[in-house]
């Protein structure tokens, strides 16, 4: 056997990158637009029949973007008028969202029934849970995303009328910069146990930046505090198809996969955190979507996100 094996199919080329070190970005651009493109799926599962989240300020938030974006806020997805397997693809993308925005908001709700009452964000984007969910009154949530995210949510949020449920701190600060100490500035107390929460974030870091996330909310976690990460597989077929969509029907040209980074040799999350002293637990999003519910047809497979769901506790003092 030779080592170059011909009846092997060609791989395709890793799509070009849009990402810069040290890049910022409004709530419309690059990383920016796919915080609109979540809230939007968010508002259309809020809108439907039987919902199995609430969100009733994600249409406000991506409304205020512009026409574009408030069509793809509509439940009715009348955007992908003519276009059945499009819409199908799209509702399944609805569906993911739905799900793992319900698990995440149900390990909140645990964690403050464990008595956390400190709460930490990382990369909120247009995330409304210090608004929406049923916090306890002495309950502090912190969000850090990029300024310019951060003053558009606030904006107009306030600009509604809405109140938070809960202490909410914005923490301005980008995360591959020093953001431990902006969250020290900000009031965050790391003697006291804390409820972590990285969604869809974890492909948008170089997978240094990962582990020195990793090893930065470890170090600030005192025992008892707990995190959950939505961990994405190397398959993004389905987020790419719904994106394509939204470009030639709407005119919203993002491109995740030159967003996100796709490196192989990626620390896997759930070990990371087993080898640095956190209890884990773990779920396949496809798992999840079918106990709620949401199954992936077979007919609809390849179209599928492909995810892993993760929650973890720390019980002892991670510097001792």
């Amino acid at each position: 056997m030779t080592d170059l094996d011909d009846s092997s199919p060609p791989q395709p080329a890793p799509p070009t990158s849009l990402r810069t070190a040290g890049d910022s970005w409004t709530i419309t651009e690059l990383v920016g637009a796919t915080a609109l493109g979540v809230a939007a799926a968010r508002a259309v599962e809020t809108g439907g029949t039987a919902p199995l989240i609430r969100d009733e300020f994600a249409r406000v938030l991506v409304s205020a973007a512009g026409p574009a974006w408030e069509r793809l806020a509509d439940p009715e997805l009348s955007w992908l008028d003519g276009d059945e397997h499009g819409r199908r693809v799209h509702r399944l993308g609805v569906d993911y969202q739905a799900v793992r925005t319900h698990y995440f908001d149900s390990y909140f709700k645990d964690a403050v029934a464990d008595g956390i009452r400190q709460v930490v964000i990382l990369a909120a984007g247009l995330d409304s849970r210090a608004y929406r969910l049923d916090w306890p009154a002495d309950t502090a949530v912190y969000e850090i995303d990029q300024p310019q995210v951060l003053e558009y949510k606030t904006g107009i949020l306030n600009s509604h009328g809405a109140v938070p449920a809960a202490r909410r701190c914005p923490v301005p600060v980008d995360l591959r910069d020093d953001w431990p100490a902006a969250l020290s500035a900000a009031g965050f107390d790391r003697t006291r146990p804390t409820a972590w929460l990285a969604e869809g974030l974890l492909p948008y870091l170089p997978s240094d930046a990962q582990d020195r996330l990793f090893e930065m909310f470890t170090a600030l976690s005192a025992p008892g505090s707990q995190v959950a990460i939505e961990v994405f597989g190397m398959n993004t077929n389905g987020n790419t198809a719904r994106w394509r969509r939204m470009r030639e029907r709407l005119g919203l040209d993002v491109n995740v996969e030159a967003l996100t980074y796709h490196e192989p040799d990626r620390s896997d999350a759930a070990q990371w955190l087993a080898d640095h002293g956190w209890r884990v637990s773990v779920v396949n999003n496809r798992d999840e979507m079918a106990r709620l519910g949401r199954p992936v047809l077979d007919e609809l497979s390849d179209d599928a996100v492909r995810s892993t769901l993760l929650r973890a506790r720390l019980d002892h003092d991670p510097s001792v």
